[in-house]
C-alpha cells in the first residue's frame, strides 16, 4: 500500500475513490453525419473558386494555357517532372522479419514494373495535379496470366491480380463530380471527346491525387491559382507592346477619305468603298509581301488627292518601361511556385547564398508532392490489389520514395576535409566513388581515359 510521511511518522494513505459518473444514452444523431464539407457545387460542377472564369472546364482550359505558353511556369514544372522522374520508389514490407510480408511486397513491387506503362510515366502524369489541382486515374487491372494476346500480357504467370495499367483521365474531360449530400465522393462523369459518350467512373475504381483535401473538393487547387492575376495582366501587357512595336515599326496607318464616304447620306458604293479603306487600315502589316492599291482620284473643287494614306510612328520612348513591368509579374509567378531561384543571374534578380535556400525549399515542397501521392497509393491502391487477391490486410507493403535533395558540396567538402585531417577518415575507393558521384565528377576509369 502506498505510504505518505506527515510529522515524522509513516502512516497508510487511503485511497480515493472515483467518482461515480452516470453513462449518457447515445442518440441515432450521435452516430450520424448531419452536415457536410459545405463544398459549393452546381449540377455537378465545383463552383467554389469566385472567379467565374476558372470554374469548371474553362479554367482547367486556362490552366492548360498558362502551363504550355508561360515561359517561367513551364520551366518550372519541367524542373518539378525531371526532379520526378528521378526520384527512387522502393516497396518496403509490412514486417522485415516476416517472411510472408516480404513475399507480399516482391508481389507489390513486381506489380509496379509489369504495367503497359512504366512506373515513371505514370508518375510523370500524376503531375497533372500541380496544374490543374487534382489528377484522376482510373484503376485497371489484369489477372497475370503470363503472355496473351488481349492486351493484358504480363511477366508472370501466377494467376494473381496485378495493375495493367493506370491512366489519367484528362481534366478537361471531366464533366461532373458525383458527391453524397454530405460532401463524399461518389465518382466522375467522363465524356469520351470523339465519340461523346459519357461513362461514371465510380471512386472506387479510381485514384484521385489532390493538392488539397479542403472541404473535400474533388478538384482540389491549382498552384498556379495564386499567379493567375499576374499571368493575365502580364499577358495582355505583352499582347500591347508586341502590336505597338509592330505598329511604330510599320507605322500607324492613316488613312484620308472624302467627307461624302463618312455622312449619313453616303450611297452604297460609297459605303462599301469605306469599309474596303477600313479593312485596308486594320490589316496592313510591313511583311515579306506590301504594298496599298489605291484609286487615283481628284476633288474637282480643291485639285487635292480624294484618297490618300498615311504610315505615321510615334518617334519617341514610351512612357512606361514594359520590360520592368513584364519582369515584376514573371518574378510574381515564380514566388507563387516558390521557383523565383530560377530567375537568379536574370535581370540581376537575387543573389546565389540566397538561391541555395530557395533551392532546399522549392526541394521541401517537392517532398510533399511525393507524400502526397504516396499516401493515395498506399491509402487506396495497395489495399485493394491486397484485398482482391485475398491478401491478409495487415501484410499490405507500403510504397515509398527517397526525397530528392541536392548534396551541399562545401560543407560534405569541410566535413571530409576534418575527418582526415584529425585521422578518423581514412580515404579509400569507396569514399573516392562516392565524392565523384555526388559531385557530377567522372569516375578514376573515365577520367584515365579522357
Amino acid at each position: 500500500m502506498a505510504q505518505t510521511e506527515t510529522s515524522g511518522r509513516s502512516t497508510t494513505a487511503k485511497k480515493a475513490r472515483p467518482a461515480t459518473v452516470k453513462k449518457e444514452k447515445m442518440t441515432s444523431t450521435d452516430f450520424a453525419e448531419v452536415g457536410s464539407s459545405g463544398l459549393s457545387v452546381n449540377a455537378g460542377q465545383v463552383t467554389e473558386d469566385f472567379l467565374r472564369q476558372l470554374q469548371g472546364r474553362g479554367g482547367m482550359a486556362i490552366y492548360r494555357e498558362m502551363a504550355e505558353n508561360h515561359p517561367v511556369i513551364g520551366a518550372t514544372l519541367a524542373s518539378i517532372e525531371m526532379l520526378f522522374r528521378s526520384v527512387d520508389w522502393t516497396v518496403q514490407p509490412a514486417d522485415s522479419d516476416n517472411q510472408a510480408a516480404i513475399d507480399e511486397a516482391e508481389f507489390v513491387a513486381s506489380c509496379l514494373n509489369d504495367m503497359s506503362t512504366s512506373w515513371e510515366d505514370f508518375v510523370s502524369s500524376v503531375l497533372g495535379f500541380l496544374v490543374y489541382g487534382y489528377s484522376l486515374h482510373e484503376i485497371v487491372y489484369k489477372r497475370r496470366d503470363g503472355l496473351t494476346d488481349d492486351g493484358a500480357s504480363s511477366k508472370f504467370d501466377d494467376g494473381r491480380i496485378g495493375w495493367r495499367k493506370l491512366p489519367v483521365r484528362a481534366q478537361d474531360t471531366i464533366t461532373e463530380w458525383r458527391l453524397d449530400k454530405h460532401g463524399g465522393i461518389e465518382g466522375a462523369i467522363q465524356q469520351n471527346p470523339n465519340y461523346g459518350s459519357d461513362v461514371f467512373i465510380p471512386i472506387e475504381k479510381s485514384l484521385l491525387f489532390r493538392t488539397t483535401t479542403r472541404m473535400n473538393n474533388p478538384q482540389g487547387r491549382s498552384i498556379l491559382r495564386s499567379a493567375y492575376v499576374s499571368w493575365y495582366y502580364q499577358k495582355r501587357i505583352t499582347e500591347i507592346e508586341a502590336i505597338g512595336v509592330e505598329r511604330d515599326l510599320a507605322g500607324m496607318p492613316v488613312a484620308f477619305v472624302p467627307p461624302q464616304l463618312l455622312s449619313d447620306s453616303a450611297t452604297s458604293a460609297e459605303t462599301q468603298a469605306l469599309t474596303a479603306i477600313k479593312e485596308i487600315v486594320r490589316n496592313i502589316r510591313r511583311d515579306e509581301q506590301e504594298g496599298l492599291v489605291f484609286p487615283l482620284a481628284y476633288d474637282h473643287e480643291t485639285g487635292n488627292l480624294a484618297y490618300d494614306i498615311k504610315l505615321m510612328s510615334t518617334g519617341g520612348r514610351r512612357q512606361f518601361d514594359t520590360n520592368q513591368i513584364i519582369g515584376r509579374y514573371d518574378t510574381r509567378i515564380a514566388m507563387t511556385m516558390l521557383a523565383d531561384f530560377l530567375l537568379v543571374g536574370h535581370d540581376r534578380i537575387g543573389a546565389q547564398a540566397l538561391s541555395v535556400s530557395k533551392i532546399e525549399l522549392f526541394q521541401d515542397s517537392i517532398s510533399a508532392y511525393l507524400a502526397n501521392i504516396a499516401d493515395v497509393l498506399n491509402s487506396y491502391a495497395v489495399p485493394r490489389l491486397m484485398r482482391i487477391n485475398g491478401i491478409d490486410p495487415q501484410l499490405a507493403p507500403r510504397i515509398a520514395y527517397t526525397a530528392p535533395r541536392a548534396p551541399d558540396l562545401d560543407t560534405i567538402s569541410n566535413y571530409v576535409s576534418r575527418l582526415a585531417t584529425s585521422g578518423a577518415l581514412m580515404p579509400d575507393d569507396n569514399l573516392d566513388e562516392y565524392l565523384r558521384e555526388i559531385g557530377g565528377l567522372p569516375t578514376e576509369e573515365e577520367a584515365t581515359v579522357n
